[in-house]
């Protein structure tokens, strides 16, 4: 496991070791490993003397989760490419050229200008992808692509799901994104990793979409459910999504999940998964996928870990308060 200490690795860290399988991971050192897991330490970022550790040894199977620069899973790649039977590649599906419309399968159209050899700096879309190529040219047909979409579940370090469930914890009214009913499309972290070792296992190669079919849930069942499972009196204020766009709300980061109707919608909760789930992609209920988040928040004292490479999300309680103290407001 190439990382492995924080939330999609650590969970395909923890149900490898679940299932009794022997499992290395080399990371930075910043976190502490799943307990049982063989520990080696290297910096990726520094080129191939951070991949030191991995000098010698052989495994069955390599997972690689990177979303920095490209060239470092070039090097990782090609180091064990003469030890390693398979190697997955957790990318994503922003390697789609933009807008991907609704239904869009494995073979649509990708983001030009991605390189293997590129460094740090790249926007994450052509990051992604050039993971993509460089794990294709060292392991070829023994390359896994998973190309996943909105990603919740405990240890989720970029902050969505946390935070609506703080902010609903909080009770008191809650500015919520309408429809209620807007179909949206994602994968527990626990779901994906199952799937991922399933299918390296089998040996699959290639792209996969890798979430939910569209409309696992909603935007009415996620929130009722923050709402049911904290506990709290909050009272979801379902606002028109042209009255919070006319006040600078922002989709996606404001209020984390949602998107209004449209292209970003379509490219983001609307994909193709029928390859995925017929080859034996299975996603838990929302209601265990919230439940399960709120408890692990719980036991961190109610602050989520953040990705120092990712933005804050959330709406400012300031921009809230605005939103419902406004005229006419539901």
């Amino acid at each position: 496991m190439l990382g492995g200490t924080e939330f999609v690795g650590r969970a395909v860290t923890v149900a490898a070791l679940d299932r009794g399988w022997e499992v290395t991971v080399l990371h930075r050192g910043r976190h502490a490993a799943p307990t049982g897991a063989r520990i080696l330490t290297g910096d990726r970022t520094t080129g191939e003397a951070g991949l030191a550790a991995l000098g010698d040894g052989a495994w069955d199977l390599v997972v690689d989760t990177w979303s920095g620069a490209p060239s470092a899973v070039r090097d990782a790649a090609r180091l064990l490419s003469d030890r390693a039977g398979h190697f997955t590649y957790v990318s994503s599906r922003s390697v789609y050229a933009h807008p991907a419309p609704a239904g869009l399968t494995e073979d649509g159209p990708l983001v030009d200008g991605a390189s293997a050899d590129a460094g740090a700096d790249v926007p994450y879309a052509l990051a992604k992808r050039g993971g993509e190529l460089a794990a294709l040219d060292a392991f070829g047909d023994r390359a896994l692509l998973a190309r996943a979409g909105l990603i919740l579940g405990p240890g989720e370090n970029i902050g969505r799901l946390p935070w609506w469930l703080t902010r609903t914890a909080r009770g008191g009214e809650v500015i919520a994104p309408g429809p209620p009913d807007s179909a949206l499309q994602y994968i527990d972290a626990r779901d994906l990793a199952d799937w991922l070792l399933d299918a390296a296992a089998e040996g699959l190669s290639g792209p996969y979409n890798t979430v939910s079919h569209p409309g696992h849930t909603t935007m009415g069942e996620l929130l009722d459910t923050c709402v049911r499972v904290t506990g709290s009196r909050a009272r979801l204020r379902w606002t028109d999504p042209t009255v919070l766009l006319a006040a600078g709300v922002e989709p996606w980061t404001d209020l984390p999940v949602w998107l209004p109707a449209g292209e970003l919608h379509d490219t983001l909760h609307r994909g193709d998964v029928a390859k995925a789930h017929a080859a034996g992609l299975r996603c838990r209920p929302v209601g265990e996928t919230v439940a399960d988040t709120w408890a692990w928040l719980r036991e961190l004292g109610g602050t989520a870990p953040h990705r120092p490479d990712r933005p804050a999300v959330g709406l400012d309680a300031r921009t809230e308060a605005k939103l419902l103290a406004a005229p006419g407001s539901p």
